[in-house]
């Protein structure tokens, strides 16, 4: 063995399985070439992603460079702690600078930044390793499509199914063995459904605690910066390097960052859990396999020693109507310029979804965010009545062709299990909590009170130490073929509105100044009612002295 040369403990066919603190560990014992790390994973990468597509962007010259990096500071006894070395990707929203930043769309296909979004800074002067850029849904919204730059991603657990939206290429990646760690982004569930469905961890950390500097924005008012990995020890390791102030983020937190590793030490016993059980036996189609999962991961929970009782939050349609309307007028002004005069360029999917947006009035967002400071305010009783909270995620992957084209379909952003903590703003974090019969995760979400991510974390961590869920991983074979995905056959159906829908829409289209087709018009024709009918479920009778909940004060 050369001088100074690490020798790696475990053989190159069971590095790509490695958690980060697993890795970590041989790293800093000299154990484990980061270089010889790297060129595992991007062997797994090249052989494999074809069949996953996560990858948008590989950056195998410079993760060999940064990794050569790595190893020569720690053989010189200059170890920055426990990401150096470790392998990373970013999802495609996140700068990078001289590294091609898309969304996953035809409008940034050139985008090159100068700099690096804020969280991926902190990441490489931890010492982490840049693998790439990671595939996403157009601009962190829409769906799966075909009619973008580069393929949806797939799920590695079985390649016919989806990932979940839209942080997809980075669970896929987590879970394929590509690389341990991640960063996604969450505006309602887009951490936590594609952990969900690709069997991995993923947190939507407290709003304000990660700087969304250098992200490409979807909502102000909902984005969360945040991490996914195998393990919840893996989510903490990563949280630690990226949380802290940021003065470029005008929403950052000014707040100490705790050693939330540290913090999953401590056991559960006495903690106090709140089962918020009528987002999955009362609301939407109850999935079986994943109710039978929840009992027993609360089973587990009572049997570590926590007490169990029952909590209940609005309606998951109350918060999907205060997002909806919130968030669909942010997006489409963040993408105005371009919804006007290149509409052509985005894919179908995203401007299904999003194009409704210019049907809301200044007064409906105004009245929205009125609601939510409600809702904020009113979360504080079960704050003090419990530790955490506990619901399902949703149910279990669907295949991936059932999704393409969804955005022209009669069904309009159906409200999900995911969007009520978004609102509410607290922690909430996605773990796997068992399999369906067909070899399918199942998941389930614990949540906090706003900058409570160590109980969050330690409470994951003790059911995922209780339980044997992280020793299965998916099976990708070499060789084999992806199923080919057929773009819909069938156009949206005519819609003849009546007389009062159809100047809603015509008025907001010539507001907006687009120019739209036929069929564009049409989607606004269909989804008009529901859009609608979302704004008069929100309270107009507020007091005038009630605050919205984009207020701020100067120090």
């Amino acid at each position: 063995m050369e001088p100074n040369k690490p020798s790696s403990s475990a053989a190159p066919e069971e590095l790509h399985f490695l958690t980060i603190a697993g890795a970590a560990h041989l790293i800093r014992q000299r154990l484990l070439s980061p270089v010889q790390y790297v060129e595992a994973l991007l062997s797994r990468i090249d052989a494999l992603d074809s069949q996953v597509h996560a990858f948008i962007t590989q950056t195998a010259e410079v993760a060999l460079a940064q990794a050569k990096s790595a190893e020569q500071e720690i053989a010189q006894g200059n170890y920055r702690g426990p990401l150096h070395g470790i392998p990373f990707g970013l999802k495609d929203i996140y700068s990078t600078s001289g590294i091609l930043t898309s969304g996953h769309s035809k409008i940034c296909i050139d985008n090159v930044p100068a700099e690096n979004a804020h969280t991926a800074q902190r990441l490489l002067d931890a010492g982490a390793i840049l693998m790439g850029k990671l595939a996403t849904h157009e601009f962190a919204s829409g769906g799966p499509s075909l009619d973008l730059p580069w393929p949806p991603a797939r799920n590695p657990w079985n390649t016919d199914y989806f990932t979940g939206s839209s942080s997809s290429g980075s669970g896929a990646a987590v879970a394929a063995g590509f690389v341990p760690a991640a960063l996604g982004s969450d505006t309602g569930g887009s951490i936590r459904i594609p952990a969900a469905l690709c069997g991995v961890a993923g947190l939507k950390p407290t709003y304000g605690l990660v700087s969304r500097h250098g992200v490409m924005p979807n909502s102000y008012t909902f984005d969360h910066a945040g991490p996914l990995a195998w393990t919840v020890e893996d989510c903490a390791i990563l949280l630690e390097c990226i949380a802290g102030h940021d003065p470029a983020d005008p929403t950052s937190a000014r707040r100490p960052v705790p050693n939330y590793r540290q913090a999953l030490h401590q056991d559960i016993r006495g903690l106090r859990i709140g089962v918020v059980r009528h987002y999955w036996e009362e609301e939407g189609p109850s999935d079986p396999e994943l109710a039978q999962a929840m009992e027993a991961a609360i089973d587990v929970f009572k049997h570590l020693g926590a007490t169990v009782g029952t909590a209940r939050m609005r309606t998951r349609q109350a918060y999907n109507d205060v997002k909806m309307v919130i968030a669909k007028s942010e997006i489409v002004v963040i993408h105005d310029k371009e919804l006007r005069e290149r509409p052509q360029d985005f894919g179908a999917d995203f401007l299904g979804r999003n194009l409704p947006g210019y049907l809301f009035s200044a007064a409906d967002y105004v009245r929205a965010q009125r609601e939510r400071r409600s809702m904020v305010d009113e979360m504080q009783p079960l704050y003090e009545q419990f530790d955490v909270l506990l619901t399902a995620s949703s149910a279990p992957a669907t295949r991936l062709e059932t999704l393409i084209g969804s955005g022209f379909s009669t069904k309009w952003e159906k409200p999900n299990i995911y969007t009520p903590f978004n609102v509410t703003g607290g922690p909430a974090l996605a773990l796997c909590n068992g399999y369906t019969q067909a070899g399918l995760p199942l998941s389930m979400q614990i949540a906090g009170r706003p900058f409570a991510e160590e109980m969050v974390l330690r409470t994951g961590h003790a059911y995922e130490q209780a339980t044997a869920w992280r020793k299965r991983r998916p099976h990708l074979v070499l060789g084999a073929i992806a199923s080919t995905l057929a773009p819909p056959t069938e156009n949206a159906p005519d819609v003849s509105p009546d007389a009062a829908t159809r100047a809603i829409v015509e008025s907001a289209i010539a507001r907006a100044g687009l120019t739209l087709t036929d069929q564009q018009r049409g989607l606004l024709y269909r989804v008009a009612p529901t859009v609608l009918a979302a704004v008069s479920r929100i309270r107009r009778d507020r007091p005038r002295e009630d605050e919205p909940a984009n207020f701020f004060s100067l120090d």
